[in-house]
């Protein structure tokens, strides 16, 4: 079962959108790949969700294809958030496809979401990195201009100064092992952004940075079903190719788990 298909634009409630940025990682490159390794994995899905009792192709999900970056990052972001704003404003939910994470940038700025929440092995939190305002390690700083709070969960790696930053009131951090009992802020539009290196490495070592201590795929596929409800866009990021699959599959179900969750609650 593909991860999307093509659909008429009457009946497409979500668009995926393919954006292999690949200009700022900082260890193992590759991100370019993500978009064509999750669709491939999403290969060998089930229609059905067992949670839901929905079928994948009856959601409406179509797949606009990957939009190539060029050589200037700024300018391909504003292109990519113009991209997702049109399909926002039009009440179909964007579904990103990373991709490195500075692509969630152009996600959170397209559909200005009350709280921006993020999957990640890292705070993100700088104003630049290696001299780079754009990097993939200032993406929840980014968020922070549009979005009034952050949440950060899994989060076990940053500088001090990040750390610093994640103690004002408008950043939550909540380590791996805090959550499985966290709970969405209710009332507030949310942007999901999964970073796949919030997972262990063992479970996901297809990744930039690899980081150990992560949350396991059930802690993962849990927060996802529970904040889709509330959610405005959603994204898989920092998939590369340097295993055989497991972070590809892994993200593939997560996303797949996002529209479920968010087409039962919301339809």
């Amino acid at each position: 079962m593909e991860l999307a298909g093509t659909v008429a634009p009457e009946d497409t409630h979500y668009a995926v959108v393919g954006a292999p940025l690949d200009a700022s990682t900082s260890f193992r490159p590759g991100a370019r790949f993500g978009p064509r390794r999750i669709r491939e994995f999403a290969n060998s899905f089930e229609a059905y969700d067992q949670h839901t009792g929905l079928r994948f192709p009856d959601l409406g999900v179509t797949d606009h294809g990957d939009i190539h970056p060029g050589a200037d990052t700024e300018e391909y972001l504003t292109f990519l958030q113009s991209v997702l704003t049109e399909y926002h404003d039009s009440g179909t939910t964007p579904l990103v496809l990373g991709g490195e994470h500075t692509v969630t940038v152009a996600g959170v700025r397209a559909t200005d979401p009350d709280v921006y929440i993020c999957l990640d092995a890292h705070l993100d939190l700088r104003e630049s990195y290696r001299g780079d305002p754009l990097s993939h390690a200032t993406v929840t700083r980014h968020a922070l201009d549009v979005a009034d709070e952050a949440v950060v969960l899994g989060a076990r790696s940053g500088s001090e100064v990040e750390f610093d930053r994640a103690e004002d009131d408008d950043v939550t951090v909540v380590p791996p092992d805090e959550v499985a009992d966290w709970e969405p802020p209710e009332g507030k539009t949310a942007y999901c952004s999964v970073d796949i290196d919030a997972a262990d490495p063992g479970f996901a070592p297809g990744t930039g940075t690899p980081e150990p201590f992560g949350l396991d795929p059930t802690t993962m596929h849990d927060v996802v079903r529970s904040v889709a409800p509330q959610c405005v866009g959603f994204d898989v990021v920092e998939v590369n190719d340097r295993d055989d699959g497991q972070a590809a599959a892994l993200g593939a179900k997560l996303l797949r788990a996002f529209a479920f969750a968010h087409a039962d609650r919301t339809g």
